[in-house]
């Protein structure tokens, strides 16, 4: 039995949380929200600080630390558990993410699209047999990767050329293409894999049409890795082209079939989006905490420049901020547990809303940060300058800040 078991987490325990929330304004989280806070918090106090700078010089994934992670059996949250997962709540999967990336913001994103990209995806949408071989794999500890994204089809995504082509036989796709900007793309054994079957109707009719959503193996005939990114941020964080050359996918592994797939990564993107919005509430957090000890230390003109009030102001205006962005990113995190559980409203709104200001809050709080530190804050020897450069992706993937904005404004038309 694994640590999350033991503390016997249960899907539900947001009500607690938000029925609060909604009736008296307590705000105040479950036992159960906060032993997973405490339980993912000391994980990433403990273990990963002693490889974080050298894996973020080095660009290497976090795999060994993945490995004592998938002890707590955290990978498999929204998996269901006669899959071998243990689900949780929504707003305990972005306390999960957060406090990840209070530390390390690489590792953060390497899960949030194992759990939130690859596997939710598959269980949502994926039939009994996909499920069956794919879920238990994933709540075990292979990594998955989800891969949308291609050289000309960023945010426009239905501008993919990929293409696929069902074999002469019948028994498995043909996939010719280049994916790009893939996280966990050399570390991943499953990927969620998007490509247009050029054989539906509506391909070269619709701009999306024959938008496919396939479940790819790393081991399958004909895919290889290819470039790695050299990135500003999450450095650590594995990035990578996949290379599709006549490579084979079995029939059976197109996700609800032939031209359903532009669907499924819309509603793909509404969920990570909440992911990437925790991500960055995680980052801002981080940051200020760290800004706020040094501030607390550092003493100019006879006393600590914490008590000084231009850097009184930074730091007040930096945990105003990060409330109202937690606010915001447990809001979304409720609004897509009520849509899935209790066919609430669709929580694109909520979800651009928290990614839009939380991203932006990581950005302001994070260089606020390091010119509270100056000097040293512009140095490797404090992590302000690496929670810098890893906030300015959160502005950028799962839909720029101005896709979040036009998103926003569909969504408020009278």
């Amino acid at each position: 039995m694994n640590t999350l078991q033991e503390l016997n987490i249960y899907t539900g325990a947001w009500l607690k949380c938000f029925g609060a929330l909604a009736c008296n304004m307590r705000f105040e989280e479950t036992d159960e929200q906060q032993m997973i806070r405490e339980l993912v918090r000391d994980f990433a106090e403990t273990v990963l600080p002693p490889t974080i700078e050298h894996r973020d010089a080095n660009q290497i994934p976090p795999a060994e630390e993945w490995a004592q992670f998938i002890e707590y059996g955290l990978q498999g949250i929204t998996i269901p558990e006669e899959y071998g997962g243990n689900p949780v709540d929504d707003i305990s999967e972005s306390i999960i993410i957060e406090e990840l990336a209070r530390v390390d913001p690489s590792f953060a994103v390497m899960y949030c699209v194992h759990v939130g990209l690859c596997s939710k995806t598959i269980a949502l949408h994926g039939n009994d047999e996909q499920k069956a071989k794919y879920l238990p794999r994933l709540a075990a500890g292979e990594v998955g990767a989800y891969s949308l994204s291609e050289a000309g089809a960023g945010t426009d995504a239905a501008a993919m050329v990929c293409k696929a082509k069902l074999s002469d036989d019948g028994s498995h796709y043909i996939l010719n293409g280049e994916k790009m900007w893939v996280t966990n793309g050399a570390q991943a054994q499953i990927y969620v894999l998007f490509a247009k079957d050029v054989d539906h109707p509506d391909y070269g009719v619709k701009k999306h049409g024959g938008s496919t959503a396939f479940i790819v193996e790393q081991s399958f005939e004909g895919f290889t890795v290819g470039k790695k990114e050299d990135k500003l941020g999450i450095r650590s964080s594995d990035t990578c082209t996949l290379v599709l050359e006549d490579c084979k996918v079995p029939v059976e592994n197109a996700i609800k079939g032939s031209g359903k797939g532009f669907a499924i990564a819309m509603n793909a993107l509404d969920n990570s989006r909440i992911g990437i919005a925790a991500q960055a509430l995680g980052i801002a957090q981080g940051a200020y905490e760290a800004a706020l000890k040094y501030a607390h230390e550092r003493e100019a003109f006879g006393k600590p420049i914490a008590h000084h009030q231009m850097i009184t102001s930074y730091l007040a205006d930096m945990a105003t901020r990060i409330d109202a962005a937690r606010l915001l990113v447990y809001r979304a995190s409720y609004a897509k547990e009520e849509h899935y559980t209790n066919d609430g409203p669709r929580h694109t709104k909520e979800a651009s809303m928290a990614k839009l200001f939380a991203g932006d809050t990581a950005m302001w709080v994070s260089e606020r940060a390091v010119q509270i530190l100056g000097g040293y804050g512009y140095t490797k020897e404090f992590p302000v300058e690496r929670f810098f450069r890893d906030a300015k992706i959160t502005q950028i993937y799962e839909g720029t800040q101005e896709v979040q904005r036009i998103v926003i404004a569909r969504a408020i038309q009278p």
